[in-house]
């Protein structure tokens, strides 16, 4: 009883967390919005001012959801990949999905010049590298699921998918060192990670895939409770290893693939995040850390993005290095921490 009352006033506290968090991102930039003018454009009327009423529509709001989208939906993802390998410094790109997105984006962004006309100007486009990230992405999610299913030990996907990582950066690496210096800073820009460049179709393409993503590991909750006894306690409660391996492999790719081709790869959020969460509720239950890393990873995400922008300024920072400076301490603090209960 003790524990489920803490539960819900963490819940309370995060669920009202991200509504004060979102409305402070959107009020917060280059151009300081008062609240009531956000309340006023978002609930039918119009902000005072013009400016403010485009700021709001055409950039702030999808930006915003975007970083709620991208923070639950890594953060999901790294959950389920350290459960299925039990290994806490797993997240969700330890398939190499980050980096067949990076592959893909730089084919494009140095190939681009040597398709004439349309073709070229479309690949270099956002659209275009959206489209060469997600190929690059499901190109090496097929590799891995064939692999998934032709290997017994889930250990040995891991080693698999940190070869796939490898390969294509050592590819991307080729294809960088031979590109222009133009060339170069535009995938570094990619790499960089950028929650404010997406129209309203393509947040709303993240979206229905990330909820996709997020409805296939709230299906596995009962599976991913069972892998912490292990393997042999999961098969033993008559579930189908293989094909609840699969799902939960599937459900982490279409999260950080969807997300690293619409934003780029955002780093250590997925790795952090579930940390904090198991910290905060003190259970192996997966229906509370689901919810849970749900709302803590928006919340953080939302905080990164604010951060970010440096309100008041015009200067922008790229949202990986808010999101590195932030995640990687934390990391170590978490590995500190339990180093230190173990000894």
């Amino acid at each position: 009883m003790q524990s489920s009352k803490r539960n819900s006033l963490w819940f309370t506290i995060l669920i009202m967390g991200t509504f004060v968090l979102f409305l402070t991102d959107i009020a917060l930039g280059s151009v300081t919005i008062p609240v009531n003018e956000i309340f006023k454009s978002l609930f039918g009327g119009a902000a005072s001012k013009e400016t403010w009423q485009y700021i709001i529509i055409n950039y702030r709001l999808p930006k915003a959801i975007t970083a709620i989208l991208v923070g639950s939906g890594l953060s999901i993802s790294g959950l389920l990949m350290q459960t299925l390998f039990r290994n806490p410094l797993a997240g969700p790109y330890v398939l190499g999905l980050s980096s067949g997105s990076s592959l893909g984006v730089a084919i494009v962004i140095l190939g681009a010049a040597f398709l004439p006309g349309l073709a070229g100007t479309f690949l270099i486009s956002s659209y275009g590298i959206m489209l060469a990230s997600c190929l690059g992405s499901f190109m090496v999610l097929l590799a891995v699921l064939v692999v998934s299913q032709r290997l017994r030990d889930t250990t040995a996907i891991l080693i698999v998918g940190l070869m796939f990582g490898s390969f294509t950066t050592a590819f991307v690496g080729v294809l960088t060192y031979f590109s222009t210096a133009e060339q170069l800073q535009k995938f570094t820009f990619w790499s960089l990670g950028n929650l404010g460049n997406l129209s309203w179709v393509s947040v709303l393409i993240l979206a229905v895939s990330v909820l996709v993503g997020l409805l296939l590991s709230l299906l596995s909750i009962k599976s991913l409770d069972a892998l912490l006894l292990g393997e042999n306690y999961a098969k033993s409660l008559g579930l189908n290893y293989q094909k609840m391996r699969f799902v939960i492999i599937f459900a982490t790719s279409i999260l950080a693939g969807s997300i690293t081709a619409f934003a780029g790869p955002i780093a250590f959020v997925g790795l952090a995040v579930p940390h904090i969460a198991k910290l905060v509720f003190q259970t192996s239950n997966h229906l509370v850390l689901f919810w849970g890393t749900i709302f803590f990873g928006a919340v953080i995400m939302l905080l990164c993005d604010m951060l970010s922008q440096l309100p008041g300024s015009e200067l922008t920072l790229p949202i990986n290095a808010i999101t590195s400076i932030i995640g990687a301490p934390v990391v170590i603090w978490l590995l500190v921490r339990k180093r230190k209960m173990l000894a």
